[in-house]
């Protein structure tokens, strides 16, 4: 009985103040739910950047399959061709590419100089173009473009199944392309002496870079040496 008339004085909360307070809980509570779901999704966005960028690190880049010289008269190396392909991964914008070398006495950074040869579909039989082969105006372009202290490399295509190496200002390589990173070592003043230590790297926008570290001979028997 006393029970029943504690419970018979209880009386409920009422009144307009009320329903203006239990109104601003309920926005309170709706605005930081927002803040809260605006916050995740920003975060899930800036994840989602960072782990593609991540992969595009990790996955892409350039690997170095061979570095060969040419030594007109067999006393020094006057033209260097890098052949290079890129990883899995990302495409590769040769024209964002930088290559390094270095010799010990001097080091040098070289961008891309927009001369390009396609020998994709016909092949070459004279890769530097010391014969009336259809890179001999290459090299001639290659030096003139290097030429008023300009430093830069140029490439020639040897496998690009769908083309994307074709465009002069930004050629791509994707995956399965092949090109020659080739550079004017006379042109550049840094010709390549016998027994000397050579380091650099093809260092792609994206991805890893890939390593150049060759000794050259002792001695060049042949126009064309195999460095690395």
């Amino acid at each position: 009985m006393l029970l029943l008339k504690f419970i018979n004085k209880k009386r409920g909360a009422i009144g307009i103040g009320t329903l203006i307070v239990f109104i601003a809980l309920v926005l309170v509570a709706a605005i930081a739910a927002a803040v809260i779901i605006n916050t995740a999704g920003n975060l899930q966005q800036k994840a989602s950047r960072v782990g593609e960028e991540s992969t595009k690190q990790v996955a892409s880049g350039v690997q170095v399959l061979k570095v060969e010289g040419y030594a007109p008269n067999k006393s020094d190396i006057g033209c260097l061709a890098i052949l290079v392909t890129p990883n899995i991964g990302d495409e590769i914008d040769l024209s964002s590419t930088i290559v390094t070398l270095s010799n010990g006495h001097k080091k040098v950074s070289l961008i891309y100089s927009g001369v390009l040869a396609d020998c994709a579909n016909n092949g070459t039989k004279d890769l530097f173009g010391s014969d009336n082969s259809n890179l001999k105006n290459f090299w001639s372009s290659l030096s003139g473009a290097q030429s008023n202290n300009n430093v830069t490399f140029g490439i020639i295509v040897l496998q690009d199944g769908d083309g994307s190496l074709n465009d002069t200002l930004h050629p791509t390589m994707n995956f399965g392309d092949k090109v020659v990173i080739a550079i004017n070592l006379s042109a550049i003043e840094m010709p390549i002496h016998p027994r000397e230590k050579v380091s650099g790297e093809v260092i792609p926008e994206y991805g890893a870079s890939g390593i150049i570290e060759f000794i050259a001979p002792s001695s060049f028997n042949e126009n064309v040496v195999e460095l690395q």
